[in-house]
């Protein structure tokens, strides 16, 4: 299934557009595994009735990589595609085959093109300069590992200064469930962005004619499933001391935060492990957070940064399916009953809260808040916790909210207690004490909120956000 994707096709079509510096363009597309680069790349060409040739690098010999790639380009079979020296010559070949032909040529995978012959970029860079630039080609270099694909639009990479457009391909928008799952209530297509993100892979493997619950059971928790494999999977293809990452992660997810926290469970010397979480970080499946209540000047040395998972799925795997991992295919149900269990707790404290916070930074974009924060995002300390943190530090205004995922609307106290107790608090630790600002509040429930409640949150100016209205007004 296709969804979305606007704006990605409006840039790619952009691009067909360009007459500068030329009618030939040569893009970066990147993002990690399961994104949807080679759907949005096929659906791209096909609207632009253009030719093309799409062409998949795999883990094999350079020799037999240029073998097919010069196969897939003139659409003969392999065994007839003649046998290239080089990179150099396989350019030279195409240039000649495509000559003035307005064509669109997608390189997929190119990690694995490079990790085989490491000179292919010099090539292209040769064959760019020397051809293609002044031809009508339009080059669309993909791949799924961001750290190698970052690399190449660096000033060591040759094709350094010869890319015309770049796109880092993000996970979909929570709005993008609807298409996936229209019978579902909000509530279930919440919990499912806190299961598996907007990875359209994932979503895709999830049976829209099941509920969110029996998903968990007939197709997350199937031995056979892709689920139960994707993590590893995507760690070995990424890294090359695969098992210490994994110990790191399996401790993020069980709730170790701090760097202490962090080698005391996984068992990894302080002395390694800043290292190998700055390798997880590049590859955006680990995030260092601090408070938002920490000013810009302070956070590169603050020791009040946590280390939390990314990626939705990534979350729900080491919480819920590593611990048991071992015992997955003779006792899935171990895992069932803590997914059970847990659940719920598990939703609100990260999806729920993830998309209150992005209410937040779409409303404050819209130009519909009382204020114009140039951060969103927590806090957190010894003495207080606010899910939800939006700040000004010019204006000295600030927004605190409170999110609550539980089965039954939020009452008066709630209201009070972020007021009254949680407010004083949080600003007693900011630079200056919170002195001379103006605070608004926000309140986010699941269920909603009693009419006293209501009646609390007006006297305070307070907004109140139900998952009706976050479902309807997230882009």
């Amino acid at each position: 299934m296709f969804v979305d994707r606007v704006q990605e096709l409006a840039f790619l079509n952009r691009v067909l557009t360009r007459r500068r510096p030329g009618p030939a363009q040569m893009l970066l597309l990147y993002g990690r595994r399961r994104v949807g680069k080679t759907n949005l790349l096929l659906r791209w060409a096909e609207q632009s009735g253009l030719p093309i040739t799409f062409w998949t690098a795999e883990k094999e010999p350079a020799a037999l990589q240029r073998r097919k790639f010069y196969a897939a380009l003139v659409s003969m079979p392999i065994a007839r595609a003649p046998l290239f020296e080089s990179w150099a010559e396989v350019w030279a070949a195409a240039a000649d085959v495509i000559a003035d032909t307005r064509r669109i040529l997608v390189l997929d995978e190119l990690p694995y093109a490079i990790e085989s012959d490491p000179a292919a970029l010099s090539a292209l860079q040769h064959a760019w300069d020397h051809r293609f630039q002044h031809m009508e080609t339009v080059i669309a270099l993909c791949g799924s590992q961001v750290r190698v694909m970052e690399s190449i639009q660096g000033a060591q990479s040759p094709l350094f200064g010869r890319l015309t457009g770049r796109w880092h391909l993000q996970p979909l928008p929570f709005s993008a469930l609807r298409d996936f799952f229209p019978a579902w209530s909000v509530e279930e297509r919440i919990a499912a962005y806190a299961v598996v993100g907007g990875i359209p892979a994932y979503l895709g493997w999830l049976d829209a004619e099941l509920s969110l619950a029996e998903n968990i059971r007939q197709v997350i928790l199937d031995p056979g499933s892709m689920f139960g494999a994707e993590p590893t999977f995507l760690l070995y293809d990424e890294l090359r001391e695969p098992q210490p990452h994994l110990a790191i992660l399996k401790a993020i997810g069980a709730g170790a935060h701090t760097l202490d926290e962090i080698k005391n469970s996984a068992l990894i010397p302080k002395a390694h492990l800043s290292s190998y979480l700055v390798r997880l970080q590049d590859l955006k499946l680990v995030e260092r957070r601090l408070p938002a209540t920490v000013p810009l000047a302070e956070q590169r040395t603050s020791r009040k940064g946590r280390y939390h998972l990314r990626d939705a799925y990534f979350r729900f795997y080491f919480r819920f399916l590593a611990p048991h991992h071992d015992r997955l295919a003779i006792a899935p149900q171990e895992a069932l009953q803590l997914i059970q269990a847990n659940l719920r707790a598990f939703v609100g404290q990260t999806g729920f809260e993830e998309l209150c916070r992005q209410w937040v930074a779409e409303q404050a974009q819209a130009g519909a808040l009382p204020l114009t924060p140039t951060v969103v995002g927590s806090h957190w300390s010894r003495s207080v916790q606010v899910d939800v943190v939006a700040i000004n530090w010019q204006a000295h205004a600030i927004l605190l909210g409170e999110c609550k995922w539980g089965a039954d609307e939020v009452d008066r106290a709630v209201v009070r207690e972020l007021v009254e107790q949680k407010a004083p608090k949080l600003l007693a630790e900011l630079p200056d004490h919170g002195h001379g600002w103006t605070v608004h509040y926000a309140l986010f429930a699941r269920r909603g909120f009693t009419a006293e409640a209501r009646s609390e949150a007006a006297r305070h100016g307070a907004l109140l956000v139900d998952a009706a209205r976050l479902d309807a007004e997230l882009c």
